[in-house]
């Protein structure tokens, strides 16, 4: 999960905000619009009580997000609300696949 502060308002006065994105290597439009319809049930139901006054709360679509248990979805989304909540980014992922780059060849 990305966030994003806005310093337009102060943080208690300003709502907080949300966005999804998923890229079409994920699949279709069908698939595509699934993912995004169970993020904004998620975000709608953890944001009241566990977002950011003040930011934009971003949701990137990642491979296997369709078929992952909506619990387990839950729970890692309170887990990447609370570390946004004390000042700590996502952990790092594993790179790996065909777009890795392990360095140059000469």
């Amino acid at each position: 999960m990305l966030l994003v502060n806005r310093d337009c308002a102060p943080a208690d006065e300003a709502d907080m905000r949300f966005g999804v994105t998923v890229t079409k290597k994920i699949g279709n439009a069908v698939v595509r619009n699934r993912m995004k319809r169970r993020f904004r049930a998620l975000l709608r139901e953890a944001l009241p009580h566990a977002g950011i006054a003040g930011a934009d709360h971003v949701m990137i679509g990642r491979e296997g997000g369709v078929e992952r248990d909506f619990a387990l979805l839950r729970e890692e989304l309170a887990v990447a609300l609370s570390r946004a909540a004390e000042g700590k980014g996502d952990p790092p992922r594993k790179r790996g696949g065909p777009r890795a780059h392990h360095g140059r060849g000469k």
